[in-house]
Order: structure tokens, then C-alpha cells, then sequence
């Protein structure tokens, strides 16, 4: 089952010991589009801080869920390396936490949770100075992408509204598209196997498909998804 990224912010969020705030923002991996974190916003609790939570310590996502379980303590999120929204993430950023909390530091070229239910544990790469300065390019935020342009190979589709999870996998699976008045303010989901690149310079990003084609597959009937209610781009 998919899920809205959008209807999960301020969500709350639930330590074995306590509450500890609610969801504030998933980062993301623009290549396996994968969740790599979870951002708390504990303001409630530690003033003004925010800190990353791995899909390791994370439940299940469930529908209507208005829970999330983190299997941290309050004490263990408390002391956790604490990151500033308006700065990206470093790769120091990132291997910092993953020591911290005795993870298997990301590897790029390992699917992790990607395809499996839960993460495969992979050793952690030697470190290297230009990796520990480097910025992760490929780590994204949701919030921020929600509104970028979306471009089909011949023009303008609309701008994403929402992305879809799956509740087991942590995998961004597809984008919702308000599709503007070219397709009477509908809302069109396109399969993020379908975006080819992400250009964060233009705020657009480009799906492999006519708009034709994106038009043919919203206009499936509404019963070929079940309980979902938009198009879907499958082919």
C-alpha cells in the first residue's frame, strides 16, 4: 500500500520512552529514491532542535496512522548530532550520526531498504577527507521538492503536489502531478522509475513520457487502482 508523504507531516513521533515531536521533512535519494532519514522536529521538547531519524529505528508506515514508533530512546534522540534545516547534509554530517548510533554507514551503490521489507546491513566505507567535506548531492528533501515544475519529453505537465511511500519499503515509489488546466486541474500520478533527471538549478523535474501518454494512462478507469483515486503512468 502507497501512502501520501504530505498527510504524514506533523505526525508524532513516538520514542520507547516518550514522545519526542512530530515529522517535520523525509530526505530522500534522488538515485534509488529511497527515505535515507526521517527530520524531527522536537521544538515541544529540546528548544529549537532538529534531528535526523534512519528508516533503521523507524516502524511500519499505516494508514491513518497518527503514530509513528521510533525504536530510540528520548535520551538517545536527545544526545544525536543535531542538523540545521537550512544547511545541506555533509557526508561528515552523515557518518557522524551513523557512528553515533552504530549504523551501517549508506552506501551508494547498495540498494539497502530499497527492496527488501527491512535494511540489508552493509559494511561502512573507508573514510576519505573529500568525502568527510563533501555535500551528499543525491540526498533531497521532500518539502522542498513538492512544487517543482514537472516537464514531459514535449512540455509542461504541472508541478508535484505530493510523493506516494510504501509503507514497508520506505521507497518513494511515485509523484502526484497537478496537472494545471491542460488536463482540467486533475491530479496525475507518474511512477518515479518514469523521472530521468531532476534539474535543482531549474526546479524541474523530467519524466521520460509524452504528455499524450500521461493523458492515456490518467483516463484508466478509476477502478483498475483500487482505492486510489489518481491516474496512474505505467507504461
Amino acid at each position: 500500500m502507497l501512502h501520501s508523504i504530505q498527510e504524514r507531516y506533523g505526525e508524532k513521533l513516538r520514542a520507547t520512552d516518550g514522545e519526542i515531536g512530530h515529522v517535520r521533512d523525509f530526505y530522500f535519494d534522488d538515485k534509488t529514491w529511497t527515505i535515507r532519514y526521517l527530520v524531527a522536529d522536537t521544538s515541544g521538547w529540546l528548544s529549537n532542535r532538529q534531528v535526523l531519524i534512519s528508516p533503521h529505528a523507524l516502524g511500519h508506515l499505516y494508514p491513518n496512522g497518527k503514530v509513528l514508533l521510533v525504536n530510540l530512546t528520548r535520551e538517545q534522540i536527545e544526545k544525536s548530532p543535531s542538523i540545521d534545516e537550512h544547511k545541506p547534509v555533509s557526508r561528515q554530517h552523515e557518518e557522524e550520526y551513523h557512528r553515533y548510533y552504530g549504523y551501517p554507514y549508506y552506501a551508494e551503490s547498495w540498494p539497502l531498504w530499497g527492496l527488501a521489507e527491512y535494511p540489508v546491513v552493509v559494511p561502512p566505507p573507508p573514510p576519505t577527507a573529500a568525502k568527510q567535506r563533501g555535500i551528499d548531492s543525491h540526498l533531497r528533501s521532500a518539502r522542498v521538492v513538492k512544487g517543482y515544475k514537472v516537464e514531459a519529453n514535449d512540455g509542461a505537465v504541472g508541478e508535484i503536489a505530493d510523493f506516494l511511500i510504501g509503507g514497508r519499503t520506505w521507497v518513494l515509489r511515485e509523484i502526484v502531478v497537478e496537472a494545471g488546466h491542460w488536463y482540467s486541474g486533475n491530479e496525475i500520478r507518474l511512477p518515479t522509475e518514469k523521472i530521468s533527471r531532476i534539474s535543482y538549478d531549474e526546479s524541474t523535474v523530467y519524466v521520460s513520457s509524452t504528455k499524450a501518454a500521461i493523458i492515456e494512462a490518467a483516463e484508466v478507469p478509476e477502478s483498475m487502482f483500487g482505492c486510489c483515486k489518481h491516474g496512474h503512468l505505467s507504461e
